[in-house]
């Protein structure tokens, strides 16, 4: 029997990730305080029932489901976008401060709703919060890692978003409790999927569908940057523009994730590095793939989060991190 080809191999794990998704999924809306076992699930979302277990699977379950799905699919598409257009196996948008710009404008947000009791901030314009802290903390930390001739050096990446990061989480921190802000802001710190709701899920699937498809688009191009800047230069390729166009993408993904889940890390780092070393470095196939592996990522977290200490939740960004941190001090030792 001859070696299986790229394409056969991105075939058969996509096939075992819809399959894990598929069951992550079924399990996820019938765990929780109240276990549903599978028929009434299919009946809730089949016929329009007005009983207890109908709405708490329409209106709480489901959206949990699929936020999970969204957000860990999206993150797990800016870790990928990021560590190709860098040619940096660390970079994602947690590593580059870019989830923590995020979540400091959120609570920028909620500073200025209690002052001013009458504003009201809906989903969408903490999600525009969410995109400005974003693009500010993301440019910033990138343009600081830049060398001569725009090389990015992943020493300086690391450190700069590091420092970054802290720094804006600390603000948030330090803002939150002069304000007493302290318990709505613990939500997007330490990440969750608790207030998850439609509302969400519909600006998710807005946002992010556009960021997706611009990832599809862009992933021929992202395969070239990754090869290196002399060879895609060499190529044609303009790659000043395919770098500010791939970090467009990334920011609208993050953000619109940050905007639903909070400060969920190491998403990016961990998914992509396993999908790069199963189908190799042509992101043709590790963007849809980094998509549904990072889905099943943060859908099985959830479970895990629910489930370690009922009834009380643990943060999802705790356990992410718990993952992320070796993985990280690995590639950091295998880079140096």
């Amino acid at each position: 029997m001859g070696k299986l080809t790229k394409k056969n191999k991105a075939f058969m794990i996509m096939i075992l990730g819809i399959i894990l998704l598929v069951g992550g999924i079924a399990v996820s809306i019938s765990l929780g305080a109240k276990n549903i076992d599978i028929n009434t699930i299919l009946r809730s979302i089949l016929s329009d029932g007005n009983d207890i277990n109908s709405k708490i699977i329409r209106d709480v379950r489901i959206p949990r489901a699929l936020a999970a799905v969204l957000v860990g699919g999206f993150l797990a598409v800016s870790g990928a976008i990021m560590q190709g257009i860098t040619r940096n196996p660390i970079a994602e948008p947690s590593v580059m401060g870019i989830t923590q710009g995020a979540t400091f404008m959120i609570a920028v947000a909620l500073v200025l709703q209690r002052i001013n009791p009458n504003l009201v901030l809906g989903s969408f314009t903490k999600m525009i919060f969410a995109f400005l802290g974003a693009s500010i903390s993301g440019l910033f930390v990138y343009f600081i890692s830049s060398r001569a001739g725009r090389k990015v050096d992943p020493v300086k990446l690391a450190l700069a978003g590091t420092a970054m990061g802290t720094l804006l989480i600390s603000l948030a921190m330090g803002t939150s409790m002069y304000f007493n802000l302290s318990q709505e802001l613990s939500f997007w710190i330490a990440g969750g999927l608790t207030s998850a709701k439609w509302q969400g899920v519909n600006l998710l699937l807005i946002v992010g569908s556009v960021g997706l498809i611009g990832a599809i688009i862009m992933a021929p191009k992202i395969t070239i940057l990754s090869l290196g800047e002399e060879v895609a230069i060499g190529l044609g390729q303009r790659t000043n523009l395919v770098r500010f166009i791939s970090l467009i993408i990334v920011i609208l993904l993050t953000g619109a994730s940050v905007s639903v889940a909070g400060n969920v890390v190491f998403v990016g780092l961990i998914v992509p590095q396993i999908i790069r070393g199963i189908v190799g470095a042509d992101y043709k196939y590790i963007i849809p793939l980094s998509m549904l592996f990072g889905s099943v990522l943060l859908v099985y977290s959830d479970i895990l989060a629910r489930t370690i200490n009922p009834p009380y939740e643990t943060p999802i960004g705790s356990l992410t991190a718990l993952l992320g941190v070796p993985i990280f001090i690995y590639l950091v030792r295998k880079e140096s």
